[in-house]
């Protein structure tokens, strides 16, 4: 069967456009082939900084013909109602129609339509520049002559050429042409814009690699990445370091080369005083290389790494002593930015209301920051205020959670005070994702006790599931409340997470709340501080996936997780006690037990019975409902026990004496007595049952 290769050349494509784009051209391409009636039996994409291709296998040489049958009015209807069915499926008279017999309608028309396939070659061409034309790319422009007039065709950056063949591995491939704003589809390439700029002649996929790699283009990107880890880590090994792994940086400059040269460079020790966080952020950002530092150090060394799309005749002598004149500039910004934040700010006199109101010291440098950032009322929200005005929420909410998380209110309030001050240091300006970190190196700086420093660093995390909750008890305590804050803010003003859409990371922050509770055993009555149930059912919400992706079972969870239930760390400790029990036999037995019983009261109450509260112990005329009704007893009052103290194993435990009891009952004896007053204690015995479980879980809710 034929193969397709695709080819849509272009100046350099930014690197963060390019898989999704690659990915892109895979789907619209491929649906578009199946949808005109081709299939195929494999597709890969491939991507450089100059260069989309598709890889598409087994792709028939034609499509399919189609049969259709269109169904018409009856025989006997009007004149003008034959004629429009005949239009619609384009035959010349009745006569080209079969004709149907329904038992029930009688005898209509129907048209039976075959549309013939068409060669694959056809199809291609057809809906090649329609996909150019229409592509999704975030951003895209005009280019050349064409783009001054009306419609001309956008493209990332200016596309220059296009290859498309097509062909079995038996025959020649044969160009398949078509033209979108003058480029028409060839078979013609080039290779590295520098070292061959040479036209490529493109037959299939394998020569076209080939000859791309003669011409120090690396198509596949994943290879680019190997070839660049690989030579980095030995270079860096070769010098005596290790290379500072970073897989964001790593597929950035993947995308910026297609001939990948690793190289070393260096700048002045000076720079070390800088912090590292700083330097690898600073080297990273503006010229996008690695850090290196000695092995299992905690600093960075003095030596970075580059990449380089040429292989330099010189050895990359020139390449690198450019980067090192740029690298060297940019430390040198940074170095400024670190000692201009630990200096006095220049109008520390229009500061002190505002180091009054939050009991500042203006002597200190983060202080100072803290106090600016409130006298400047840097907006947090238009509906919400002033970052002043949601620190001094943070404070009160971050005073009640001390109690509940021991931790030193003193040390609370001066880290929420301090936690975001660092958003008006210069190092955080031209940094941000050093927010935090930076807050915690100038606290050190200016003295600040250690668990203070260490609580606005950590007060922003978890910001994802692999990041880690804080570990101090003030940190804990700052975090929680920074979150909940967030979250109770913004369900206040109706800025609730919709669909996919949720630009304020609502969703974290409520993941955050529930990891910190969970994972560091905290007791915490949402309601009693959210005071909102629509936001208790949001957490809820985001409750069972943390569950699920913990492996819990979403009808276990269902069967514990009540409307009101606002304390998540007990939910938790109550599905994972529920989920040991129900695997056991005795949990299985008793949950067939207890579904029968709560189906058969269901039936009842849906019939209107009123099924008394209480057991006439006068009533019980059998063995079986007797060793029943005193074996609920006591298993209500010991699990109801065990709850209270929190002790959901232990419920399970006393829940599970009924097994053999319900097992018995359900043998010997019959519910639907004709004595109505013995019936009715029965149903009451079951409805006991079901109150006793209830303690625990709705086990009605439980499959199986």
């Amino acid at each position: 069967m034929p193969d397709l290769l695709l080819e849509l050349r272009s100046e350099e494509i930014p690197a963060r456009m390019q898989r999704k784009a690659a990915g892109d051209l895979k789907k619209l391409v491929t649906d578009a082939l199946v949808e005109a009636g081709l299939t195929y039996e494999g597709a890969r994409e491939y991507w450089t900084p100059r260069r989309l291709t598709l890889d598409i296998r087994g792709l028939n040489a034609r499509s399919s013909d189609v049969r259709e049958e269109i169904k018409g009015p009856a025989t006997s209807a009007p004149e003008q109602a034959i004629q429009g069915f005949l239009r619609k499926a384009g035959l010349g008279s009745v006569s080209e129609a079969h004709v149907h017999s329904d038992p029930k309608k009688g005898d209509f028309y129907v048209a039976h339509i075959v549309k013939s396939g068409r060669p694959a070659d056809e199809i291609i061409a057809e809906v090649m520049p329609g996909i150019i034309r229409n592509f999704p790319w975030p951003k895209s422009m005009r280019s050349g002559a064409a783009s001054a007039k009306p419609g001309a065709m956008r493209w990332v950056r200016p596309l220059q050429s296009i290859v498309c063949t097509f062909g079995s591995e038996t025959e020649e491939t044969r160009v398949v042409p078509f033209e979108v704003d003058g480029l028409t589809a060839g078979n013609v390439t080039y290779g590295h814009r520098f070292h061959a700029p040479e036209a490529i002649t493109v037959r299939r996929f394998e020569d076209y690699v080939a000859n791309l790699e003669k011409a120090k283009v690396v198509l596949d990107a994943e290879r680019r990445k190997q070839i660049i880890a690989t030579d980095a880590n030995n270079i860096a090994f070769a010098n005596g370091l290790e290379l500072v792994e970073d897989e964001g940086l790593l597929e950035e400059v993947s995308g910026l080369v297609e001939w990948p040269q690793v190289l070393m460079g260096t700048f002045d020790e000076e720079f070390l005083a800088i912090p590292s966080e700083i330097i690898r952020l600073t080297i990273k950002t503006n010229q996008k290389c690695f850090v290196t530092r000695k092995p299992a150090a905690d600093t960075l060394s003095n030596h970075f790494i580059l990449i380089s799309n040429i292989e330099a005749k010189d050895g990359g002598k020139e390449i690198v002593h450019g980067n090192g004149k740029v690298v060297r500039a940019r430390l040198s910004d940074a170095k400024h930015f670190w000692l201009r934040d630990q200096h006095d700010l220049p109008d520390l006199d229009t500061l002190k209301a505002s180091a009054e109101k939050f009991g500042l010291d203006l002597k200190k440098p983060l202080d100072q920051r803290m106090a600016k950032l409130d006298a400047l009322n840097v907006t947090f929200h238009a509906k919400l205020g002033t970052q002043g005005e949601r620190v001094t929420r943070i404070r009160k909410l971050a005073a009640e959670l001390a109690k509940v998380t021991g931790a030193d209110t003193a040390l609370v309030d001066r880290a929420v005070v301090l936690a975001k001050a660092d958003l008006r240091t210069e190092a955080v300006g031209e940094f941000p994702e050093l927010q935090g970190i930076m807050g915690r190196k100038y606290a050190l700086l200016q003295g600040e006790d250690a668990a203070v420093a260490e609580a606005i660093e950590d007060h922003y995390k978890p910001q994802g599931p692999s990041d880690r909750v804080p570990s101090g008890k003030v940190g804990l305590t700052v975090a929680l409340a920074d979150k909940l804050d967030t979250l109770i803010g913004f369900w206040a003003i109706d800025e609730k997470p919709t669909g996919s859409k949720d630009p304020y990371a609502l969703r974290r922050a409520a993941l955050g709340v529930i990891r910190m509770l969970l994972e560091k055993n905290i007791r915490l009555p949402l309601l009693s501080v959210a005071k909102d149930p629509d936001l208790l059912a949001f957490f809820h919400d985001r409750l069972k996936v943390y569950l699920r992706d913990m492996g819990a079972r979403h009808d276990l969870i269902d069967a514990v997780l009540t409307p009101e239930a606002d304390d998540l760390l007990m939910v938790a400790r109550r599905v994972e006690a529920l989920t040991a029990f129900i695997t056991s036999e005795d949990g299985q037995n008793l949950l067939a037990g207890t579904k029968r019983a709560t189906q058969l009261l269901a039936s009842e109450e849906k019939k209107g019975t009123v099924v008394e509260g209480a057991v006439s112990a006068d009533l019980l005329k059998l063995d079986a409902e007797k060793a029943l009704h005193a074996a609920v007893e006591t298993a209500s009052k010991d699990a109801a026990a065990a709850v209270a103290g929190e002790d959901f194993r232990s419920a399970m435990e006393a829940l599970s004496t009924l097994r053999a009891p319900v097992d018995q009952f359900f043998n010997d004896v019959l519910v639907n007595d004709e004595d109505p007053a013995i019936r009715a204690n029965r149903l009451a015995l079951l409805s006991a049952i079901r109150a006793a479980t209830g303690t625990v879980a709705d086990f009605s809710r439980i499959t199986g």
